[in-house]
This record gives C-alpha cells, sequence and structure tokens, in this order.
C-alpha cells in the first residue's frame, strides 16, 4: 500500500462496513453537536441579554404594576426573569380578587407561582444540555467499538497468510483507529461545551433565584406598608 493509499479518505473507503457505519454515526453526531452548541451559546446570549434589561428596567424605579403590564403585553418576547415576574404578580393579583388580604397567604402564593415558573425556564435553558453531555460521554466509547471491530476484522484477514509484515498489519489497524479519532473528535468538543454551558446555566439560575428573593422581599415589605397594595419598590 503505496502513501496516497493511506490517506484518511482511502482507510475509511477500505475499512468494513461496521467500521464505515460506526464512523458515519459519529460524523452525524459530530454535526449534530456542533449545532447544537452554536444554538446554545446563542439561546444562552439572549437570555442572558433578556434578564440583564428586565432587571434594569425593574431597579430603575418603575412600578411593579406598569412593569406587569409592560410584561403581560411582552409575553412573547419577554426574557426568564420577566415571565418569573410575571407569574408572581399574576398570582398575587388573583388572591387579592378572591379578597384574601392575609399577607403570609399572599406572598406564599407568589412564591410558589414564581417557583413554578422558575422551573419550567431552567428546563428551556438546560435543554440540549443532556445530548453534549450523552455525546461527551459516550461518543469514544462507540468509536473504540469501531476501532475493536476492525482490528478484528484485519486479523481474520491475516490467518491465511502464511508472512504477516508491519505492511500488511498497518493498513487494517489504521482503518479501526480512525473510528476512535472521530469519537473523541466528537467527544472533545461536547465535553468543553457542558461544562462552559453547565457553569453559565448556573450562573443565570442563582441570579434568577436571588430575584425571586429580592421581589419577594419587596411585596413583603409594600404588604406592612400599605396592605394589598404592590404598586411601588
Amino acid at each position: 500500500m503505496n502513501s496516497q493509499d493511506m490517506s484518511i479518505v482511502s482507510l475509511v473507503l477500505q475499512a468494513s462496513w461496521v467500521v464505515q457505519l460506526v464512523m458515519l454515526l459519529l460524523l452525524g453526531v459530530s454535526i449534530s453537536s456542533w449545532a447544537a452548541i452554536f444554538r446554545k451559546l446563542g439561546a444562552l446570549k439572549k437570555v442572558k441579554s433578556l434578564n440583564e434589561e428586565f432587571e434594569r428596567e425593574f431597579w430603575s424605579g418603575t412600578s411593579l404594576n406598569d412593569l406587569y403590564a409592560s410584561a403581560a403585553q411582552n409575553a412573547k418576547h419577554a426574557g426568564p426573569m420577566e415571565r418569573i415576574f410575571a407569574s408572581g404578580m399574576r398570582e398575587f393579583q388573583k388572591l387579592r380578587e378572591r379578597r384574601i388580604t392575609d399577607p403570609g397567604t399572599l406572598l406564599d402564593g407568589a412564591r410558589r407561582a414564581m417557583r413554578a415558573s422558575f422551573q419550567r425556564e431552567m428546563d428551556v435553558v438546560e435543554s440540549s444540555l443532556s445530548f453534549l453531555g450523552s455525546v461527551a460521554s459516550v461518543s469514544p466509547y462507540v468509536g473504540l467499538f469501531g476501532t475493536v471491530w476492525g482490528i478484528m476484522h484485519a486479523f481474520t484477514g491475516f490467518a491465511g497468510m502464511e508472512q504477516v509484515t508491519l505492511a500488511t498489519v498497518a493498513p487494517g489497524i489504521a482503518e479501526a483507529l480512525v473510528a476512535t479519532a472521530l469519537g473523541l473528535f466528537a467527544a472533545i468538543p461536547a465535553v468543553i461545551a457542558y461544562n462552559r454551558f453547565a457553569r453559565d446555566i448556573d450562573r443565570v439560575a442563582n441570579h434568577q433565584e436571588t430575584f425571586i428573593e429580592e421581589f419577594s422581599n419587596i411585596l413583603q415589605r409594600n404588604l406592612g406598608a400599605h396592605p394589598g397594595s404592590p404598586s411601588g419598590h
């Protein structure tokens, strides 16, 4: 086999059909992984931007009622933090409409609504993360399977030969090792992206949980100063 025959393309074409299937699977997984990485980068950037924008408006002194009216009108384009706020205010106002005036009941209802909204928002933010984790953990083993199978296939072909040299062994092993290389090629970016996204998502979650506590404190202060009125903060 000459040097041209030892090219990556040639090795792939000459591999057994099982190894080729493994390579094709890993290539598809790698492409899907990169697509998920770029989607998640854009999604997290948008979440951070929308949360920061709403937080600036929240602390600018705008009344809670005005913020809630704006959030209700902008529901489709609102960020997670704004939807969490809207859920709390909606539940707070529903309880008031039922003539409930106990501050503890009002606060508990608003807090429960915000926690439920928080969980929904985090489910959306964490989407694709499990896929990247699976790619990172499984791809090397799939590539290793392809390599082991390829080596078995290569040695089976050597069984009828009287003399086996490095020149006859090397191509078959090289073909098999391409599967491991593809497995690592798919796994390494997924590992790096998974770790980064997990860290960024934790920060988003902590930021939103802090907002829930701060908003709850504002409601509590307003209820103490003006029972039944959450208009200011």
